[in-house]
């Protein structure tokens, strides 16, 4: 979808818009969200970041998402000057000196831009800077944190479902946290199944239960994994994310952790691996920071780990790759 198209479906008669859900863990999937609802998310971050008028947003996400179309609502909302660019790994390229109040990325993005002294140097000069629509890696968040960056850089939660987040996190600076703090007007909860309920009455109507596994202390939570990205191998419950987190600062390569059926154990931890060859030996060491249980029982190289339009892990065709 082009800026255009977005603003003339934005301007028409219809209370509603047409949106796409990520496809991160199945095919994505059309909903129609309230313009109104849009709005309200709109003014919430906003508020909360005192954007103003005439302050520069970027726009270098696709626009047939949430998190791209809510880049415009809000400079619409707010009266920000919009800059557009072609969605890439390196969407600061060729902004010619540019400065930025407001820029939302995905994390591939960031990365990317770090490796580049012109587009790091452009990064820690934008005064707030949103990071979504995927995990912040212990890699990421170290070069972050190593960036000195002027301005306030921000890890969201959120979905499709709650039109972008409702919540942040601060990344850099003396405040950063790996717990997220909600919007005021935003509440949260777990269910039985320890997943976090979201009630925020602005954007969605009605409690919203999620997938997500999350811990909750003092207001603030944070997130432990996906319900449904839970391996049971031979009666003991394993986690996804986490086995992955434990192997980011060893394995240097593109890489995700799945799972396949197993007569024996019931489903068993598979590593897809892509990229240059893995050294056995460095495997095995990587294999040392985690526990016996999520020890991986199968390991194949892939051409590519699967992704989303949006630069996710597609854990379903993972799935489908391991089996």
């Amino acid at each position: 979808m082009t800026l255009q198209e977005f603003l003339i479906e934005w301007n028409n008669p219809d209370e509603r818009v047409l949106v796409h859900t990520s496809g991160s863990t199945g095919t994505p999937k059309p909903m129609w969200v309230e313009k109104s609802k849009m709005l309200n998310s709109a003014r919430i971050t906003c508020d909360f970041l005192n954007l103003q008028s005439g302050d520069t947003a970027l726009l270098c996400m696709p626009l047939d998402y949430i998190a791209g179309k809510m880049v415009v609502v809000r400079s619409l909302e707010r009266g920000l000057k919009l800059i557009q660019v072609e969605p890439s790994n390196h969407p600061l390229a060729g902004l010619d000196g540019e400065k930025l109040v407001f820029a939302a990325m995905v994390p591939s993005q960031v990365f990317c831009s770090l490796q580049v002294p012109e587009e790091r140097e452009a990064l820690k000069h934008i005064r707030h800077l949103i990071i979504g629509g995927g995990a912040i890696s212990a890699e990421l968040q170290t070069a972050i944190r190593d960036l000195h960056s002027e301005g306030f850089i921000w890890s969201t939660y959120g979905m499709t479902e709650t039109l972008s987040h409702i919540a942040l996190r601060r990344l850099n600076g003396s405040s950063s946290s790996e717990w997220y703090t909600p919007f005021d007007s935003v509440r949260v909860a777990l269910n039985q199944e320890g997943c976090l309920m979201i009630d925020a009455p602005l954007v969605h109507d009605g409690v919203l239960v999620t997938n997500d596994l999350a811990e909750i202390k003092d207001g603030k939570f944070r997130i432990l994994g996906r319900r449904d990205n839970v391996i049971c191998s031979g009666g003991i419950k394993l986690q996804i994310e986490q086995i992955e987190a434990k192997l980011q600062s060893y394995l240097h390569v593109p890489f995700c952790i799945t799972r396949r059926k197993d007569a024996k154990f019931g489903e068993v931890v598979v590593l897809l691996v892509s990229g240059e060859d893995v050294p056995e030996e460095k495997l095995h060491e990587a294999f040392l920071h985690l526990n016996r249980y999520e020890v991986p029982k199968v390991i194949i190289k892939v051409p590519a780990i699967p992704r989303t339009e949006t630069g996710k892990i597609s854990r379903a065709e993972a799935e489908k790759l391991a089996r």
